[in-house]
Parts: structure tokens; sequence; C-alpha cells
């Protein structure tokens, strides 16, 4: 009987153990897949990530695809290297703006002291081969936009219509010209913080409705000179052509009267004689003409 529980007992503390074992290595198969998964760290397309290790940037950057870094020591930070749009906009638009970022309208003074209100885009991306350098000096996305996209553009905008008078802004090409010396302005800059500039968009050049009343008044006034100018010329053209017909026609009368002979005059009036004598003669006979035989 107690050989029996001996047994008993014996293969019970063999079971547990192996009960014990195989949770243990399941657990340890667990730690393992848990381990590698953490090692993975995707990169999404139009991205970098900036790999850092408690806290302090490693230099090394991953590339969009799986990438493996060592868990609970590295750390990541992602930089978008797609294009970003900066855009000064009114109030009610930026509710509804698709726009990465947007702003107040840049409010500043024309070369004559016009009030007027700059309205304008710009596109760029971060230049990935520095974003080390970026998530160094700036930390974030956020932090790079504010503090040099926003804040170059905004001061060169303010600066570049003191250049110029409203109505150079106003009409013709002003705010191509703004456009192209804003983007002249920040690119270098810029590019040293590590953006890669696109473009620069000046959408619109706002004046005071005073100020465009006056303007748009004095450009009609100026259609209505042109206008006039323009009949004032066509009718001295029309007083012109008509003295030089008058004098071509005097000359041609001139030259036609050398060349009338008797002969050509007798022929004249046979061509126009209606084959009737006159009636009543009066005068000297001899100033008939006298048809030929």
């Amino acid at each position: 009987m107690k050989k029996d529980q001996t047994a008993n007992t014996v293969q019970t503390g063999t079971q547990s153990k192996k009960v014990s074992t195989y949770f243990q290595r399941l657990v340890i198969v667990l730690i393992a897949v848990i381990a590698v998964i953490w090692t993975i760290e995707p990169v999404s397309a139009g991205s970098v990530k900036v790999v850092t290790r408690f806290g302090g940037v490693t230099g090394r950057v991953l590339q969009p695809g799986l990438n493996f870094i060592i868990p609970f020591v590295e750390s990541t930070r992602q930089i978008n290297t797609k294009y970003l749009i900066y855009e000064t906009m009114r109030d009610d638009d930026r509710q509804t703006s698709g726009s990465d970022y947007t702003d107040a309208p840049v409010d500043t003074n024309t070369e004559d002291g016009q009030r007027v209100n700059i309205f304008y885009t710009i596109r760029f991306s971060v230049d990935s081969t520095r974003a080390t350098w970026v998530t160094e000096r700036f930390g974030t996305e956020e932090a790079l936009v504010d503090k040099i996209v926003r804040a170059e553009s905004r001061s060169v905008a303010r600066t570049v219509p003191s250049n110029y008078t409203a109505e150079e802004l106003y009409v013709g090409t002003g705010k191509e010209k703004i456009a192209q010396l804003i983007a002249d302005g920040i690119k270098q800059k810029l590019a040293d913080n590590g953006i890669l500039l696109d473009s620069v968009l000046v959408r619109e050049v706002d004046f005071n409705d005073q100020y465009t009343q006056s303007i748009e008044a004095k450009q009609i006034e100026a259609v209505k000179v042109e206008t006039a100018k323009n009949i004032a010329a066509r009718a001295e053209f029309e007083k012109q052509a008509t003295i030089r017909a008058a004098e071509a026609q005097a000359e041609a009368q001139r030259l036609q009267s050398l060349t009338i002979t008797e002969q050509y005059a007798r022929l004249e009036w046979i061509k126009r004689w209606d084959g009737k004598l006159p009636t009543y003669m009066t005068g000297d006979a001899q100033n008939l003409i006298q048809l030929p035989r």
C-alpha cells in the first residue's frame, strides 16, 4: 500500500515538474516574441525616424521600411519629409483650410504709406539628410516651422512692400514681384536650417476699400483719356486722308488740262452729242466745231 502511495506521489511530482517546465518555456517564448516585436521599428513612406538613446540623439536615421532598434534602450522621433504648406489667410478661411500650417496675413505699408495685407503660400519640405541636426536643434517639426518658416517669411514679407508704391503693387506684376523677393529672402536661411524651399506664391495683396475705389476710378479715367486720344487721332488721320485725296485730284486735273488738244476736245464733244443740231445759234459761227467729212 505504501509502495503504491509512494509511486503515486512520485508520478504526481513528475507531472508537476513537466507542467512547470512547459509553463516556463512558454513564458520564455512569449518574452522572446515580445522582445523581437519591440525591436522592429517600421517607418512609413515620406518620413524618416531619428534614433535616440536615453533621450540623446545617436545620429542614426531610419529610412522608410522595417528597421530594428534596441528595446527599452532606444526610441525614435519621426520627421515628416513630404511637402508641407504654410499659408497666411483670413480667420474664416483657416477653419476649412487643408494646409498643414495657417497664420494671419502680414500687415504692412507700401513706400507711399498705404496699408496692405499680404496673403501668401509657402511649400517646403524637411531635408532628410539633415534630420539628425533638425532634431537636435528644434526637437519637433512644429518648432522648426514656427521658428524658421513662419518667422523668416513674415519678416521678409513685411519689408518687401516698402520698396514699391501702392499703385505698383496694385497693377501689373506686383504679386509676382513680392513672391520672388520673399523666395530670394528666405531660401538660404531655410536651407541653413535643413529646409528645402519649393515655391512661394502671393495669392493676394489686399488694399482697403477706399484706396481700391480710387485706383479703379483713376484707371477708368485713364481709359477715357486713351479713348479720346484714339478718337482724335482717327479724326486727324481722316482729315489728312481727305486733304491728300483732294490734292491728288487737283493734280490729276491739272495734268489733264495740259494734255487736252483740239482733236481730243472734238472727240469728247462727238461722244456726248445726241445727234441733234441746235435750234438757235447766236454769236460767231466760227466757234462751232466742224465735223470731219
